[in-house]
């Protein structure tokens, strides 16, 4: 569904799990800091009103959206992280990178979802302008990364 028909920050927590003993790994891409920062807050929030303990929730820094695959690889192999959320932005620019970031990311995601068999949260922001990303980072549309964090939640009690 489009951001544009749905609130990034809407979500049902009827059947969210508990996850005072989780441990949460949130992998958080520096480049566009003034908007993966809202994006970070707005995931860890997410998590601790659901009962995650400050504790067990542990924030990785990487340059860019590009490196969240490996900082999500370098969190997932520990046994002891339950669930990674990545959360990055791409914004559209004058050349074709976006396309070659988005899905390298996209792809390198699942793929370590899938190689250490845990949740591994895709929470890219992907936008044509600024603005649209600000909108998607606690503006108008909500919050990614209180979706994320809210997705995260709901896989693990899959």
């Amino acid at each position: 569904m489009a951001t544009a028909l749905k609130n990034l920050s809407d979500y049902t927590a009827a059947t969210f799990v508990d996850i005072s003993e989780k441990r949460f790994g949130l992998v958080v891409a520096e480049w566009n800091r003034e908007i993966t920062d809202v994006l970070s807050q707005g995931a860890y929030d997410t998590l601790l009103k659901h009962g995650a303990k400050e504790e067990n929730i542990y924030r990785n820094t990487v340059p860019g959206s590009f490196e969240l695959t490996l900082g999500a690889q370098f969190l997932a192999q520990h046994e002891e992280i339950d669930a990674v959320i990545c959360l990055g932005v791409v914004i559209r620019g004058d050349t074709k990178h976006d396309d070659y970031i988005n899905h390298a990311v996209a792809h390198g995601l699942t793929n370590v979802g899938l190689k250490f068999n845990k949740p591994v949260i895709f929470g890219l922001v992907t936008t044509n302008t600024l603005e649209q990303a600000l909108d998607r980072a606690g503006g108008k549309h909500g919050n990614k990364g209180v979706e994320a964090a809210a997705a995260a939640i709901h896989m693990l009690g899959f």
